[in-house]
């Protein structure tokens, strides 16, 4: 049985679409504003049959064992409709932005999820 650290893929963000971006602006003393997304560079498709389903955050304190997860964000509309695959042209784009606080500096660790590619991973440092 393989282990969830054996099957999350990463690369560099430039070359691999498949990768989450995670922007990071620190503003205030403990105001912490993220961005993310998944195909900054060379663009993701969004179809029924090929998408990225979920983006998830976490935060990493310097010095402690366990992250806190700081949201998880579900991307739903794909191009389908009762009408049967990509007939509708509402499609969500795989990027949000979000704010937490700490005065911790740490690991901003991020998790996407290709219905076809699996699950991808990056970390940035804040």
């Amino acid at each position: 049985m393989s282990k969830l650290a054996d099957l999350l893929q990463t690369d560099d963000w430039k070359t691999e679409k498949h990768v989450p971006v995670v922007e990071v602006n620190k503003s205030g003393e403990d105001r912490v504003e993220i961005t993310a997304s998944v195909g900054k560079e060379i663009a993701h498709p969004n179809t029924t049959e090929h998408h990225i389903r979920w983006i998830e955050l976490y935060f990493l304190p310097g010095g402690e064992k366990h992250p806190y997860q700081v949201g998880r964000y579900e991307f739903a509309a794909h191009g389908a409709s009762t009408d049967g695959p990509d007939t509708s042209d509402v499609y969500s784009s795989p990027e949000i932005s979000s704010v937490f606080r700490t005065s911790k500096s740490g690991t901003v660790i991020a998790k996407s999820y290709c219905n076809i590619h699996g699950l991808w991973t990056s970390e940035t440092e804040v």
